[in-house]
């Protein structure tokens, strides 16, 4: 993969990663953050297409490495209420 292609993948990955973080309404950082997360939502959202026999939905080719865009928000999205739901501050009244 060339040094195009891998800003390229990191850009759509920030993206995909803070339109999980807004859906799952849990903001775990920053743009770098944001980006981790859309790098494991798109593994994650992947993961789990494969698993229930999903077709891949908007694939986008960079450099001829697929990335699946829809796959990589929703993802995101479960990552980022997974780490939500572990990290929220309980009150104990």
């Amino acid at each position: 993969m060339s040094l195009l292609g891998f800003v390229i993948l990191l850009v759509i990955a920030a993206i995909c990663g803070a339109l999980g973080q807004a859906l799952a309404g849990y903001s775990l950082g920053g743009c770098l953050v944001s980006t981790v997360v859309g790098l494991i939502g798109a593994f994650v959202g992947w993961w789990l297409a494969t698993q229930f026999g999903l077709p891949p939905i908007l694939v986008i080719n960079i450099d001829g490495q697929p990335f699946p865009v829809v796959w990589a928000v929703i993802g995101s999205a479960l990552f980022a209420l997974v780490v939500g739901l572990l990290t929220r501050r309980r009150s104990y009244a």
